[in-house]
């Protein structure tokens, strides 16, 4: 596989706070900012399956593109799913609307485990390709690939879809170790080798979503997660772009997060990053974190609510954070007004910087 001449966005907003430098203006852009609440893109997906239209380049530039056309955000997010590599690989599974990921076989014994097919790199092609076309598209704009992390994507493969309880997962963890990390080994696999096929296609950055890591302690994190998760940042270091890792509900995790290799550390709604950058120490960069929610609320909640974390994370900063790059504390709801969105990225980008 061919690897792209990286882009030079030296003065990239989203990737100058990444690296600790000061941008000129505050990055901000949204998790699932790529489709769900706008009308052109559900025009576009009428009659087309999500992974369907994962594995169309066309589509997938398209639908990338879609927010940075209407709301001037400082970063295109890959349209995609976390579970296309496990799809691309040849696992039996469909996202079905109203549910999510749902697998024909869920992974249950170690039998189940090594059974597993792996990732090889042009199983992604339409995903590369659809990268290719995104550099040509999005001028200085940075794009950022992404993963599901190891223990997320596990916990689809155990439950079988989605889970409130994540029962079964914790079952395989506590009563059979040994499968787990057999099992978390396989999946590390394959997530490292489609980010390094996104990093070789020549995205700006890349994330690791942990959704569901937090539901678990934070001891249950480093003994059955951590290991798996570090290896990942671990194994795509070298390409050096910056790498984030985000988790919902993750307050309690967000130290051993950072510790996993991350230079920017997602914090979702719940924590103030004033407060975040403690737990996480000096030296990272964070990125969040406006509940979704109040792009329901009307302006002045909007408003203030913005203002509230530029202040929060000016403090983080004089804490030892390295950068902030203003996000949501989880992804754009379904039903979100298009033009609070938009309204939201132009009173960001209208906040001075900090002296």
């Amino acid at each position: 596989m061919s690897t792209h001449i990286r882009r030079q966005l030296t003065d990239a907003p989203l990737l100058v706070a990444a690296s600790g430098g000061v941008p000129h203006r505050r990055p901000v852009w949204f998790m699932r900012q790529a489709g769900r609440s706008l009308p052109e893109y559900r025009e576009l997906r009428k009659g087309i399956g999500m992974l369907e239209s994962c594995f169309d380049p066309e589509l997938v530039c398209e639908i990338t593109m879609q927010p940075i056309r209407r709301h001037d955000v400082d970063a295109a997010i890959l349209f995609s799913d976390i579970v296309v590599p496990l799809k691309a690989a040849g696992i039996d599974l469909d996202i079905v609307p109203g549910v999510g990921p749902v697998v024909a076989n869920p992974v249950r014994t170690v039998a189940d485990v090594r059974a597993l097919p792996r990732l090889r790199a042009e199983e992604v092609g339409a995903v590369t390709a659809g990268i290719g076309l995104l550099l040509d598209a999005l001028g200085e704009v940075p794009l950022i690939g992404f993963a599901g992390a190891p223990f997320t994507l596990a916990s689809y493969l155990v439950e079988g879809g989605p889970s409130k309880n994540h029962e079964r997962t914790k079952a395989m963890m506590r009563a059979d170790p040994d499968t787990w990390h057999e099992l978390l080994g396989v999946l590390t696999d394959i997530t490292i080798e489609f980010l390094q096929a996104q990093i070789a296609a020549g995205v700006d950055a890349v994330q690791l979503f942990d959704s569901w890591a937090g539901a678990l302690t934070l001891a249950q994190y480093r003994e059955y997660v951590f290991p798996h998760s570090q290896r990942v940042f671990a194994e795509v270091a070298s390409a050096g772009i910056p790498r984030i890792h985000f988790g919902v509900g993750t307050g309690e995790l967000l130290g051993a997060m950072g510790e996993a290799g991350a230079d920017v550390v997602g914090v979702d709604w719940r924590i103030p990053l004033n407060d975040a950058v403690r737990r996480v120490g000096p030296g990272k960069a964070l990125q969040g974190n406006l509940d979704p929610a109040v792009l329901f609320a009307g302006s002045a909640a909007i408003e203030s609510e913005v203002v509230r974390i530029a202040r929060e994370a000016d403090e983080a900063i004089t804490l030892g954070a390295k950068g902030h790059i203003f996000n949501l504390g989880h992804g754009v709801l379904p039903n979100t007004d298009p033009a609070a969105i938009t309204e939201a990225v132009k009173l960001i980008h209208s906040l001075p910087m900090p002296l």
